[in-house]
């Protein structure tokens, strides 16, 4: 009897037309709020992409590539890097700030694109304040290295050659704005040395021409610039801050000028919107990784330091250093060349 009823009931036109409109309506909410649904998957159900705003062979290169191995192992899935270099980090990080917040794509940027360029581009097409959710950090200690035939071994001797040879000495830079540009520009505001700036996509090629003779020096981070040092083909002569893998190099205040307040960091970052439970996640685990003995081994053989910080005292950290630098470069009358 039941049987003949249900029969009954699917032949009638009304009832079939009801049950079109139903699966219509099921239809369009899936396709139009993708995000309602994601608690239904198993996240991550497919390979996540980490958009590096720099090119390949960088300090921001190396962190995610690292992140991308550590976060595979722990998630069982593939988090894929992808280099999207170019105008001081923008490209790379407005092309995560237009993609869909589904857990799916995220950026891996030095402090560059997130805390500097609101200050120095007039018309940025994304807000790093508005447009990014911060999840982990690390900290790099820049170091000035130079080129064997440059005529200094210590800051002292670069800052005299700057003085005497004004807009002949080279550096290169990761772009106008990166901290390997402003940390220059505040050596010159302090010792009124001037050196001849050549911006790149990057630092991975600047050190393609640092090591052929083509540029003096660089202010790099460290975690890029040791391989090359141990290798003897580029000589260290003062770091930002004192670091246990050049366990004799002087600070830049140590080397005799004090106040060089920048840094270089590598963050990575989700896009407004991202699902809670994914950044949280994503935090907890990085959080997790982050002080484990052997991952916490790797960042210091690069010269890399983890900042253990929850995603909402990472953005008031950022919000800070955004202010400080806004200062810099208004003080400087800094604008974007390149």
């Amino acid at each position: 009897m039941k049987s003949t009823l249900l029969s009954s009931s699917l032949c009638d036109p009304s009832r079939r037309q009801w049950l079109k409109a139903g699966a219509l309506s099921l239809t369009g909410l899936a396709s139009t709020h993708p995000l309602s649904l994601w608690a239904q998957e198993a996240w991550p159900a497919r390979p996540v992409k980490l958009i590096v705003s720099s090119s390949p062979g960088g300090g921001t290169d190396l962190y995610a590539r690292m992140l991308a191995q550590a976060l595979g192992d722990v998630f069982k899935q593939q988090f894929v890097v992808e280099n999207r270099p170019g105008a001081s980090g923008n490209i790379g990080a407005a092309a995560v700030a237009k993609s869909p917040p589904d857990g799916y794509t995220f950026l891996v940027s030095a402090n560059t694109s997130l805390t500097i360029n609101g200050s120095l581009y007039k018309n940025l097409s994304y807000d790093a304040e508005r447009d990014f959710v911060p999840i982990m950090r690390a900290f790099a200690p820049l170091v000035l290295v130079v080129n064997p035939a440059t005529k200094a071994r210590s800051l002292a001797e670069l800052i005299d050659l700057g003085k005497r040879e004004p807009g002949k000495i080279s550096f290169g830079s990761a772009g106008t704005g990166s901290t390997t540009y402003l940390g220059v520009r505040m050596l010159e505001e302090k010792t009124g040395a001037r050196f001849l700036h050549v911006p790149y996509k990057g630092v991975g090629p600047a050190y393609q021409d640092l090591l052929a003779g083509q540029l003096n020096f660089l202010f790099p981070d460290v975690a890029s610039a040791l391989s090359l040092i141990k290798a003897g083909k580029i000589i260290p002569i003062a770091s930002e801050q004192r670091t246990p893998l050049l366990p004799g190099l002087p600070t830049v205040a140590e080397a005799g000028v004090a106040d060089v307040s920048t840094n270089s960091s590598f963050s990575l970052v989700a896009p407004t919107g991202t699902p809670a439970a994914v950044v949280e996640r994503m935090s907890r685990e990085l959080l997790a990784i982050t002080k484990s003995a052997p991952f916490a081994a790797k960042l210091e053989s690069q010269g890399l330091v983890g900042e253990l910080e929850t995603p909402s005292a990472l953005s008031a950290s950022m919000k800070k250093e955004r202010e400080s630098y806004a200062a810099f470069i208004k003080r400087n009358a800094i604008v974007a060349s390149d």
